[in-house]
């Protein structure tokens, strides 16, 4: 209660949100000079964060190392933990792109081409009434993510009492988590984040959309050398037209919002009365076999439910639902038996992952790996010829899942080597698989630390300690 308290006073001191003090900076020295790209960055799973495997990740990091990879340039990350000192900065030559902002008219500023565009909406616990508009609100508390202020402040005229804080420090999901938590009862965040947090905290729905989506782009000063938004631009439009953008934008977001609150809920309750059963063995596999506990048990609670005596219509059984034929080859005696049930799985799972070619990169070479445990081997090098015959890549979980689903036609399988499969239920199985993981990454601890790897061509600066971890979370 007192928490709530502390909250509902806050809101109503910052009723009136002020314009933020931009902070005193240094000119960063030109690109030719030092060969290093300063680029000014957010914090947050749609920006930059610390993943699970211990690598730094997020559209705009990968984005923005393949620009800097391809001008042959390093690149120096530095962390701006509230959003609305970007534009200012950014004004003040402290870095020579800004990304991750929102595009819009501002004197001292240049956008790039928008890369992706985001929708302000209103967020309430479920189990409440709907509010009908932000007039109906009353004296609830509201929090405003820092990259919609400007748009809220532009919109007082019209609600005068409205009363709200902007959220300087928190990203989408820590919002998500008060009103989920009532230690408030609304948020103003945007959809992709929306989209990826609601696994994590089903409780929480989307009343109305605030205003009309946002573009989000790249900036850099308006007197800046001219010759770096020149590139920036072609670097956008070269990989729209080879679907580089399209296959990052499905990496981080592509299988966001395939769980329904439902399934989310069930899953979250079974991770704390079933899987402490059976965590030692995802953990041992691990160990053994170097995959992920975290990835091991999410696969088996798509494949079984955690349910260690599951068996289905096709003769698969235990928690990792291994067929006869497979559990022979991995010398698995008794499917039934957890521990057998675990290790198995986790075996199969690295040697389908050895079978695929090295130029692989992850995360598609788990995905890739996963499709085949689910369809198998064979039916997987079919999707990959389809791939290739419709000129897209073989290699990338993204473009396979566009044509996994065409194995059940006849007018493709008839013309592959291993004919029919059920692909549309594939996709959904590894896409469930990918929903399931990052629910456990957020809440369940790795087997052991890990940090991000020395990389002399890419640091990131934090002067001010913002935890990197998945959504803001240390580790």
């Amino acid at each position: 209660m007192l928490r709530r308290l502390l909250w509902i006073t806050l809101g109503l001191l910052a009723a009136c949100t002020p314009e933020p003090v931009e902070p005193e900076v240094r000119p960063v020295a030109s690109l030719r000079e030092t060969g290093e790209l300063v680029v000014l960055i957010r914090n947050g799973a749609t920006s930059l964060y610390v993943d699970a495997e211990g690598k730094y990740a997020g559209l705009d990091y990968d984005l923005v190392t393949r620009f800097a990879e391809e001008l042959g340039v390093k690149v120096k990350f530095v962390i701006a933990p509230r959003v609305s000192e970007m534009p200012g900065r950014m004004i003040l030559h402290e870095a020579h792109l800004g990304v991750g902002m929102v595009r819009r008219e501002r004197q001292g500023l240049q956008f790039g081409p928008a890369y992706t565009s985001q929708q302000p909406v209103l967020v309430y616990r479920s189990a409440d009434p709907r509010p009908a508009s932000l007039g109906a609100l009353g004296d609830g508390v509201l929090m405003v993510s820092g990259l919609f202020a400007p748009t809220m402040r532009n919109m007082r005229a019209s609600y005068p009492k409205l009363r709200w804080s902007e959220a300087r420090h928190q990203d989408t999901e820590e919002l998500i988590e008060k009103v989920d938590s009532g230690l408030i009862d609304y948020a103003i965040v945007d959809t992709q984040g929306l989209e990826l947090a609601q696994n994590f905290h089903p409780g929480v729905a989307v009343a109305f959309p605030v205003a009309d989506a946002l573009p989000f782009a790249w900036a850099w000063p308006a007197d800046a050398p001219q010759e770096l938004g020149k590139q920036a631009k072609e670097f956008f439009e070269r990989i729209r037209k080879d679907g580089t953008l399209a296959r990052l934008l499905d990496r981080y977001y592509g299988h966001a919002n395939r769980l329904q609150p439902v399934d989310a809920t069930t899953f979250l309750s079974r991770r704390l009365t079933v899987l402490p059963k059976y965590r030692r063995y995802f953990m041992d596999a691990e160990a053994q076999y170097g995959i992920d506990w975290r990835m091991l048990a999410a696969l088996s609670y798509q494949e079984s439910h955690w349910d260690a005596y599951a068996v289905s219509d096709y003769g698969v059984r235990g928690l990792m639902m291994l067929t006869t034929d497979t559990a022979d080859r991995l010398g698995v005696t008794n499917r039934l038996d957890p521990e057998q049930s675990v290790s198995g799985g986790a075996k199969y799972v690295a040697m389908l992952k050895d079978r695929l070619a090295v130029r692989i990169a992850e995360p598609d070479r788990t995905w890739i790996a996963l499709a085949s445990y689910n369809i198998g081997v064979a039916h997987l090098e079919d999707a990959r010829v389809l791939a290739q015959r419709g000129g897209k890549n073989p290699d990338s979980w993204s473009d396979l899942k566009t044509v996994i689903p065409l194995l059940r036609n006849y007018e493709y399988f008839s013309t592959l080597k291993y004919g029919f499969a059920r692909g549309g239920e594939t996709v959904i199985f590894v896409e469930n698989v990918r929903s399931y993981y990052d629910i456990l990454v957020r809440f369940e601890k790795p087997l052991k630390l890990m940090f991000p790897p020395f990389n002399e061509q890419v640091t990131v600066a934090n002067p001010e300690g913002v935890r990197l971890g998945i959504a803001g979370r240390g580790k």
